[in-house]
């Protein structure tokens, strides 16, 4: 069954500068919707008003007909990852799948050779990769109906980015996802919609041209 979520005149100020205005914005099922744009265009912003953790007077969060102000506080409907590492310090990569378990299938998830090499490893002993990785994994095997996924590559290798494009792709078949990153490749890799933030307000992309158009890729990139 599709799932919708939509989002509508969402406004945002710090201050007196305006970061977001009158944002729309529509994920169902299926999508993978890269949010693009420059340093301090308000990406992560707008994400953490969608989940419900950033308040503002001005905003509108249906999902699958029903009106929600703080969708984090519904159970499986959507999940997010923020740019700061949220799992407990003090506990083992095994420990932690553990404190999961209602959600997964921990043999099925720790079938994996990246985890399989630190299970027992403390999450403060992790890499920068190696934590981001199995944050991103973790939030999209979880039974939530969208994810958001703010910079999802940062810091991993270049080998295990492959693993967690792959993620994505397989995780959409059943999911809506929203996804930023600092390298623009790596969402015009896997998304299958694309939005330019610029000037406070959504620009659909259609083509890398697009991009050059509005000033965010040079062209000879």
């Amino acid at each position: 069954m599709s799932s919708l979520l939509e989002v509508d005149s969402i406004r945002k100020a710090f201050g007196d500068k305006q970061v977001l205005t009158d944002i729309a914005l529509k994920c169902k099922s299926g999508d993978i919707i890269g949010l693009l744009g420059r340093n301090g265009s308000g990406k992560s912003t707008l994400l953490k008003i969608i989940f419900g953790t950033l308040f503002t007077d001005y905003k509108f969060i249906r999902i699958n007909d029903e009106i929600l102000d703080h969708p984090f506080k519904t159970k499986n409907i959507i999940s997010y990852l923020n740019q700061d590492n949220f799992l407990p310090k003090n506990i083992t990569v095994k420990q932690v799948v553990e404190i999961y378990s209602d959600d997964l299938e921990q043999k099925e998830f720790l079938d994996d050779e990246v985890l399989s090499k630190v299970l027992d490893t403390k999450i403060r002993n992790l890499s920068g990769g190696e934590s981001r990785y199995l944050e991103v994994k973790l939030l999209l095997t979880l039974d939530s109906l969208f994810v958001l996924l703010d910079e999802p590559f940062n810091g991993i290798s270049p080998l295990h980015i492959e693993k967690v494009k792959n993620m994505i792709l397989d995780k959409s078949v059943e999911k809506g996802i929203i996804l930023t990153d600092h390298d623009y490749r790596n969402v015009l890799d896997v998304a299958n919609k694309f939005y330019l933030l610029f000037d406070g307000g959504l620009k659909p992309i259609k083509t890398k041209q697009d991009l050059i158009d509005w000033g965010y890729v040079p062209d000879n990139k």
